[in-house]
């Protein structure tokens, strides 16, 4: 059975930092390109960042992209989300994805406030 659970969320000053983690079970996580959603209330889910199944390649939203960073760690069947120079605009819940046989399979979420 996919697991999948975020943690790190939490309330931060804009400009501040926070590293965001998704925990996996279940399935071969190194088989999966792992990817980080968000949604903001009354906004639409959207694609945040997307690591390979190595890790050598990633991919941003242009709204994140020289701020966040994507990585994972195969051995700890885990996939992180570095997150500086955080803006108002980042307030949202983060959600961890993998897409399997076809199947989409989602985390929780992790509440993410970037407030003063």
């Amino acid at each position: 059975q996919v697991q999948l659970v975020e943690s790190g969320g939490g309330l931060v000053q804009p400009g501040g930092s926070l590293r965001l983690s998704c925990a996996a079970t279940g399935f071969t996580f190194s088989m999966y390109a792992m990817s980080w959603y968000r949604q903001a209330p009354g906004k639409e889910r959207e694609l945040v960042a997307t690591t390979a199944r190595s890790g050598g390649s990633t991919t941003y939203a242009d709204s994140v992209k020289g701020r966040f960073t994507v990585s994972r760690d195969n051995n700890k069947n885990a996939v992180y989300l570095q997150m500086n120079s955080l803006k108002p605009e980042d307030t949202a819940v983060y959600y961890c994805y993998v897409g399997r046989y076809g199947l989409s399979y989602w985390g929780p979420g992790t509440q993410v406030t970037v407030s003063s």
